[in-house]
């Protein structure tokens, strides 16, 4: 009888076959699943500027139109940082007046149609959904013509900053 060199025992020489076939299983419903769903999911990214201050000097060549819309508690009120205030919309029952709001800066953008940024000043405590809806009528005036929702561009460079403080005795 022959022996081996490690002691007589023969190894056991047969290997186990890995089983992967539950797992390209699940590759074949994942990948086609995933695939479908990151078209669904893509993020619209607005970018923002913050805006300059109003404090500072301003020397009169340089006094140049620069649209503010200023979103109150209680009104919105639409201005030239040089000039001052161009109109002011109050409060309804139902809320803010959007309607007049885009209505201003449609006739805004008709006096000065080069014009491409705003500032948007909130105070504080104005809820996001507020200052989403009032970006988009800064942003884009949405006609109707023969029966046809048609958009354009209004004031679509958007900065955004807190509102200059009321003080008392205003």
């Amino acid at each position: 009888m022959i022996r081996s060199r490690h002691g007589g025992r023969r190894r056991n020489e047969a290997t186990a076959d890995l089983n992967i076939t539950a797992f390209m299983n699940l590759m074949v419903i994942l990948v086609p699943f995933l695939l479908i769903t990151a078209v669904f999911s893509r993020l619209a990214v607005l970018e923002l500027n913050l805006p300059g201050s109003s404090s500072e000097p301003v020397e009169p060549q340089d006094m140049t139109f620069q649209l503010e819309v200023i979103v109150r508690k209680d009104k919105i009120e639409i201005g030239d940082r040089n000039q001052g205030l161009l109109g002011v919309y109050p409060n309804s029952d139902d809320g803010y007046d959007y309607d007049a709001l885009s209505e201003k800066l449609a006739e805004i953008k008709d006096g000065y149609p080069q014009k491409t940024d705003a500032a948007i000043l909130l105070e504080s405590d104005i809820a996001y959904d507020t200052l989403v809806q009032v970006m988009d009528r800064v942003r884009i005036a949405e006609t109707i013509e023969e029966e046809e929702v048609v958009r354009s561009d209004l004031f679509p460079d958007i900065s955004i900053g807190d509102a200059p403080v009321i003080a008392e005795g205003a």
